[in-house]
């Protein structure tokens, strides 16, 4: 089913509605669609390089609102549509994991789901859910969602259809690598206030 959901979003890329239905994938992406625009994103942005930014914008402000609809759900509707979540979104175990992250650090583990492979609708609406601060999740999904498409769309504008491969095969540490270093960033900028 899922490839069949991937390869249905991808074949939007040869349409006029290419845009459109990227700014749709990337929104329900971020509240309860189980296929990341990223796909999209690559294949419209080798089809014209010279738009990869527009693109990666539209990708990012979209993937923004949907994570605000999926915190409405979590915050308002969640009584109502726990049960379609916990049957084909996330697991109850799942669910309080991430519940166990927030009492770590809400703003990192918001990061770090904007930023990473990690499916973003389960901390979209979780954190409507365990009601965490939502200045946290627009800043949060603000800087991560934006760093994560406009990279994808910077490495084509800048490598076209040669980097391609390469995002396939090692996309995953490229994000997770990236999302180290800027929580590392983040330590040593609290540290540095502190003195």
């Amino acid at each position: 089913m899922f490839r069949k959901l991937y390869n249905w979003v991808l074949g939007w890329a040869d349409t006029k509605y290419g845009v459109p239905a990227l700014a749709i994938v990337s929104f329900a992406e971020s509240s309860f669609f189980p296929i990341p625009p990223d796909p999209l994103l690559m294949a419209l942005s080798l089809g014209k390089p010279k738009k990869a930014f527009r693109y990666a914008f539209v990708c990012s402000a979209m993937s923004v609102l949907g994570g605000i609809a999926g915190y409405f759900i979590g915050w308002a509707l969640w009584d109502l549509l726990s049960g379609f979540f916990f049957t084909y979104v996330f697991s109850p175990e799942v669910f309080e994991y991430v519940g166990e992250q927030y009492k770590q650090n809400a703003f990192i583990t918001i990061l770090g789901a904007a930023i990473t492979p990690i499916p973003f609708k389960v901390f979209t609406v979780t954190a409507g859910v365990f009601h965490i601060s939502f200045l946290y999740l627009i800043i949060a999904s603000v800087i991560g969602r934006s760093a994560r498409f406009f990279i994808e769309a910077g490495l084509i504008y800048f490598f076209g259809e040669k980097i391609r491969n390469f995002i396939d095969k090692y996309f995953n540490l490229l994000l997770t690598l990236f999302f180290v270093l800027i929580v590392l960033a983040v330590v040593i900028i609290k540290l540095l206030l502190k003195n």
